[in-house]
Protein backbone atom coordinates (compact mmCIF):
# COMPACT_ATOMS: atom_id res chain seq x y z
CA UNK A 1 0.00 0.00 0.00
CA UNK A 2 1.34 3.51 -0.53
CA UNK A 3 0.16 5.17 2.52
CA UNK A 4 2.81 7.26 4.93
CA UNK A 5 4.22 4.64 7.45
CA UNK A 6 3.15 4.66 10.82
CA UNK A 7 5.61 5.10 13.82
CA UNK A 8 6.39 1.60 14.82
CA UNK A 9 8.24 -0.78 17.81
CA UNK A 10 10.24 -3.88 17.65
CA UNK A 11 9.21 -5.77 20.12
CA UNK A 12 9.88 -9.41 20.59
CA UNK A 13 12.15 -8.72 17.31
CA UNK A 14 8.33 -8.44 15.90
CA UNK A 15 7.67 -4.43 14.66
CA UNK A 16 4.34 -3.16 15.80
CA UNK A 17 2.64 -0.25 14.96
CA UNK A 18 2.26 2.25 17.30
CA UNK A 19 -1.10 3.33 16.63
CA UNK A 20 -3.88 4.32 18.67
CA UNK A 21 -7.58 3.24 18.19
CA UNK A 22 -8.67 6.01 16.40
CA UNK A 23 -5.47 6.08 14.65
CA UNK A 24 -6.05 2.87 13.11
CA UNK A 25 -9.50 3.02 12.09
CA UNK A 26 -8.37 5.88 10.12
CA UNK A 27 -5.64 4.02 9.04
CA UNK A 28 -7.95 1.32 7.62
CA UNK A 29 -10.65 3.58 6.38
CA UNK A 30 -7.87 5.34 3.84
CA UNK A 31 -6.78 2.45 2.64
CA UNK A 32 -10.47 0.98 1.34
CA UNK A 33 -11.59 4.37 0.05
CA UNK A 34 -7.78 4.52 -1.93
CA UNK A 35 -8.79 0.79 -3.22
CA UNK A 36 -5.41 -0.51 -1.39
CA UNK A 37 -4.80 -2.81 0.02
CA UNK A 38 -4.77 -3.66 3.84
CA UNK A 39 -3.70 -6.70 5.92
CA UNK A 40 -4.57 -6.65 9.95
CA UNK A 41 -2.29 -8.42 12.09
CA UNK A 42 -2.93 -8.65 15.69
CA UNK A 43 -0.92 -9.93 18.99
CA UNK A 44 -1.38 -10.95 22.38
CA UNK A 45 0.94 -12.67 24.54
CA UNK A 46 0.09 -15.85 23.65
CA UNK A 47 0.93 -15.26 20.13
CA UNK A 48 4.27 -13.78 20.42
CA UNK A 49 5.03 -16.97 22.19
CA UNK A 50 3.86 -19.27 19.26
CA UNK A 51 5.63 -17.06 17.08
CA UNK A 52 8.89 -18.06 18.51
CA UNK A 53 7.99 -21.95 18.01
CA UNK A 54 6.11 -21.48 14.67
CA UNK A 55 8.43 -19.70 12.16
CA UNK A 56 5.19 -19.83 9.68
CA UNK A 57 2.93 -17.79 12.06
CA UNK A 58 6.13 -15.53 12.58
CA UNK A 59 6.13 -14.87 8.88
CA UNK A 60 2.33 -14.57 8.31
CA UNK A 61 2.04 -11.76 11.24
CA UNK A 62 4.76 -10.11 10.34
CA UNK A 63 3.64 -9.87 6.81
CA UNK A 64 0.98 -7.93 7.79
CA UNK A 65 0.49 -4.35 6.84
CA UNK A 66 -0.53 -3.68 9.99
CA UNK A 67 0.81 -5.17 13.27
CA UNK A 68 -1.51 -4.19 16.46
CA UNK A 69 -1.17 -4.97 20.00
CA UNK A 70 -4.11 -6.97 20.80
CA UNK A 71 -3.26 -7.92 25.07
CA UNK A 72 -2.47 -5.18 27.41
CA UNK A 73 0.62 -7.54 28.42
CA UNK A 74 1.86 -6.60 24.93
CA UNK A 75 1.46 -2.72 26.01
CA UNK A 76 2.88 -3.35 29.32
CA UNK A 77 6.08 -5.25 27.91
CA UNK A 78 6.82 -2.50 26.12
CA UNK A 79 6.50 0.19 28.57
CA UNK A 80 9.32 -1.95 31.10
CA UNK A 81 11.51 -2.66 27.57
CA UNK A 82 11.28 1.57 26.49
CA UNK A 83 9.44 0.76 23.67
CA UNK A 84 6.00 2.18 23.92
CA UNK A 85 2.76 1.23 22.48
CA UNK A 86 0.29 4.29 22.94
CA UNK A 87 -2.59 1.54 23.68
CA UNK A 88 -4.08 -1.77 23.66
CA UNK A 89 -6.10 -2.25 20.34
CA UNK A 90 -8.03 -5.14 20.36
CA UNK A 91 -9.31 -6.90 17.19
CA UNK A 92 -12.47 -7.41 18.50
CA UNK A 93 -12.80 -4.08 19.68
CA UNK A 94 -11.49 -2.93 16.26
CA UNK A 95 -13.91 -5.32 14.47
CA UNK A 96 -17.08 -3.67 16.13
CA UNK A 97 -15.56 -0.11 14.88
CA UNK A 98 -15.08 -1.14 11.49
CA UNK A 99 -18.50 -2.52 11.34
CA UNK A 100 -19.85 0.86 11.97
CA UNK A 101 -18.01 2.64 9.85
CA UNK A 102 -18.63 0.14 7.19
CA UNK A 103 -22.39 1.15 7.57
CA UNK A 104 -22.10 4.45 8.03
CA UNK A 105 -20.28 4.21 4.45
CA UNK A 106 -21.96 2.13 2.73
CA UNK A 107 -19.07 -0.33 2.15
CA UNK A 108 -19.46 -4.33 1.98
CA UNK A 109 -18.10 -6.88 4.08
CA UNK A 110 -17.71 -11.00 3.72
CA UNK A 111 -17.41 -12.92 6.81
CA UNK A 112 -15.73 -16.32 7.20
CA UNK A 113 -15.03 -17.84 10.16
CA UNK A 114 -17.00 -20.15 13.52
CA UNK A 115 -19.29 -23.30 13.16
CA UNK A 116 -22.42 -22.65 11.05
CA UNK A 117 -25.08 -22.18 13.80
CA UNK A 118 -22.51 -19.70 15.65
CA UNK A 119 -22.08 -17.76 12.29
CA UNK A 120 -25.77 -17.63 11.51
CA UNK A 121 -26.37 -16.34 15.07
CA UNK A 122 -23.71 -13.60 14.75
CA UNK A 123 -25.27 -12.91 11.64
CA UNK A 124 -28.51 -12.26 13.57
CA UNK A 125 -26.72 -9.87 15.73
CA UNK A 126 -25.09 -8.11 13.30
CA UNK A 127 -28.69 -7.44 11.49
CA UNK A 128 -29.81 -5.80 14.33
CA UNK A 129 -26.69 -4.04 15.59
CA UNK A 130 -26.17 -2.94 12.12
CA UNK A 131 -29.35 -2.61 10.48
CA UNK A 132 -27.77 -1.08 6.86
CA UNK A 133 -24.77 -2.56 6.51
CA UNK A 134 -24.13 -4.34 3.36
CA UNK A 135 -22.96 -7.91 4.19
CA UNK A 136 -21.61 -9.68 0.79
CA UNK A 137 -21.64 -13.03 1.79
CA UNK A 138 -20.52 -15.51 4.60
CA UNK A 139 -18.90 -18.91 5.16
CA UNK A 140 -18.31 -21.01 7.93
CA UNK A 141 -14.98 -21.87 8.95
CA UNK A 142 -14.91 -25.21 9.00
CA UNK A 143 -12.98 -26.24 5.26
CA UNK A 144 -9.96 -27.97 4.14
CA UNK A 145 -6.91 -26.42 3.09
CA UNK A 146 -7.38 -27.42 -0.61
CA UNK A 147 -10.96 -25.49 -0.42
CA UNK A 148 -9.02 -22.13 0.49
CA UNK A 149 -8.24 -21.40 -3.82
CA UNK A 150 -12.41 -21.84 -4.36
CA UNK A 151 -12.99 -19.73 -0.93
CA UNK A 152 -10.82 -16.52 -1.91
CA UNK A 153 -12.24 -16.64 -5.50
CA UNK A 154 -16.21 -16.54 -4.15
CA UNK A 155 -14.73 -13.92 -1.87
CA UNK A 156 -13.98 -11.89 -4.66
CA UNK A 157 -16.92 -12.62 -6.86
CA UNK A 158 -18.75 -10.83 -3.89
CA UNK A 159 -17.38 -7.52 -4.09
CA UNK A 160 -17.11 -7.44 -0.58
CA UNK A 161 -14.38 -3.90 0.23
CA UNK A 162 -14.29 -5.91 4.29
CA UNK A 163 -12.87 -9.21 5.52
CA UNK A 164 -12.85 -10.42 8.79
CA UNK A 165 -11.68 -13.78 9.45
CA UNK A 166 -13.37 -15.55 12.67
CA UNK A 167 -10.41 -18.21 12.90
CA UNK A 168 -8.11 -19.33 15.64
CA UNK A 169 -4.47 -18.86 15.01
CA UNK A 170 -2.16 -19.65 12.70
CA UNK A 171 -5.13 -20.97 10.09
CA UNK A 172 -5.93 -16.76 10.02
CA UNK A 173 -2.54 -15.53 9.62
CA UNK A 174 -1.65 -18.27 6.96
CA UNK A 175 -5.19 -18.35 5.26
CA UNK A 176 -4.25 -14.14 4.90
CA UNK A 177 -0.82 -14.84 3.84
CA UNK A 178 -2.19 -17.39 0.97
CA UNK A 179 -5.18 -16.40 0.05
CA UNK A 180 -5.69 -12.28 0.99
CA UNK A 181 -4.57 -10.97 -2.35
CA UNK A 182 -6.50 -13.25 -4.03
CA UNK A 183 -9.74 -12.68 -1.93
CA UNK A 184 -9.28 -9.34 -3.81
CA UNK A 185 -10.98 -7.04 -0.93
CA UNK A 186 -9.30 -3.65 0.26
CA UNK A 187 -9.09 -5.01 4.70
CA UNK A 188 -8.31 -8.14 5.61
CA UNK A 189 -8.84 -8.30 9.53
CA UNK A 190 -8.47 -11.58 11.64
CA UNK A 191 -10.78 -11.66 14.25
CA UNK A 192 -10.29 -14.65 16.20
CA UNK A 193 -12.94 -15.57 18.66
CA UNK A 194 -14.78 -12.73 18.17
CA UNK A 195 -18.04 -14.25 16.29
CA UNK A 196 -18.65 -16.66 19.04
CA UNK A 197 -18.47 -13.71 21.52
CA UNK A 198 -21.01 -11.54 18.85
CA UNK A 199 -22.82 -14.40 18.70
CA UNK A 200 -23.57 -14.57 22.39
CA UNK A 201 -21.54 -17.95 22.29
CA UNK A 202 -18.77 -16.82 24.71
CA UNK A 203 -19.10 -13.90 27.12
CA UNK A 204 -16.01 -10.85 26.96
CA UNK A 205 -14.83 -10.32 30.62
CA UNK A 206 -15.82 -6.65 31.99
CA UNK A 207 -13.97 -3.59 30.99
CA UNK A 208 -12.27 -3.86 34.42
CA UNK A 209 -11.05 -7.29 33.89
CA UNK A 210 -9.65 -5.89 30.19
CA UNK A 211 -8.12 -2.93 32.11
CA UNK A 212 -6.20 -4.99 34.68
CA UNK A 213 -5.14 -7.52 31.92
CA UNK A 214 -7.07 -10.38 33.23
CA UNK A 215 -8.98 -10.55 30.30
CA UNK A 216 -7.48 -13.94 29.61
CA UNK A 217 -8.58 -15.43 32.78
CA UNK A 218 -11.94 -14.65 32.55
CA UNK A 219 -12.16 -16.50 29.59
CA UNK A 220 -10.22 -19.36 31.07
CA UNK A 221 -12.46 -19.32 33.44
CA UNK A 222 -15.60 -20.15 31.10
CA UNK A 223 -13.56 -23.25 29.78
CA UNK A 224 -10.63 -24.43 32.53
CA UNK A 225 -10.10 -27.36 31.16
CA UNK A 226 -9.38 -26.14 27.38
CA UNK A 227 -7.92 -22.95 28.18
CA UNK A 228 -6.43 -23.18 31.97
CA UNK A 229 -3.65 -25.26 31.09
CA UNK A 230 -2.48 -23.51 28.01
CA UNK A 231 -2.83 -20.11 29.27
CA UNK A 232 -0.99 -20.76 32.26
CA UNK A 233 1.70 -21.47 30.26
CA UNK A 234 1.62 -19.15 27.68
CA UNK A 235 1.55 -16.28 29.96
CA UNK A 236 4.49 -17.66 32.65
CA UNK A 237 6.69 -17.95 28.97
CA UNK A 238 5.87 -14.48 28.13
CA UNK A 239 6.77 -13.11 31.43
CA UNK A 240 10.04 -14.57 31.05
CA UNK A 241 10.58 -13.80 27.13
CA UNK A 242 9.88 -10.13 29.21
CA UNK A 243 12.64 -10.58 31.83
CA UNK A 244 15.17 -11.95 29.45
CA UNK A 245 14.44 -9.22 26.79
CA UNK A 246 15.31 -6.53 30.05
CA UNK A 247 19.04 -8.12 30.05
CA UNK A 248 19.82 -8.11 26.71
CA UNK A 249 19.16 -6.20 23.39
CA UNK A 250 19.00 -9.35 21.03
CA UNK A 251 15.51 -9.71 19.62
CA UNK A 252 13.80 -13.28 20.51
CA UNK A 253 12.54 -14.13 17.11
CA UNK A 254 15.05 -14.00 13.85
CA UNK A 255 14.97 -11.06 11.57
CA UNK A 256 14.80 -14.21 8.95
CA UNK A 257 11.36 -14.86 10.17
CA UNK A 258 9.86 -11.80 11.15
CA UNK A 259 10.35 -9.37 8.16
CA UNK A 260 7.81 -7.45 7.15
CA UNK A 261 6.63 -8.19 3.66
CA UNK A 262 7.77 -12.08 3.24
CA UNK A 263 4.96 -14.51 3.11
Amino acid sequence: MTQQPTKRQTLFGVRLDALTMDETVEHCLTAVRAGERLEIGVVNAAKLVNMRRDPALARAVSGCDLVLADGQAVVWAGRLLRRPLPERVAGIDLFMRLLAEAESAGLSVYFLGARQDVLERMLRQVAVRFPGLRVAGSRNGYFDDADQPGIADAIAASGAHMLFLGMTSPKKEIFTAGYGERSKVALVHGVGGSFDVLAGVTRRAPERWQRLGFEWLYRALQEPRRLGRRYLTTNVSFALMTAREMFRRTPSISTNTATRGES
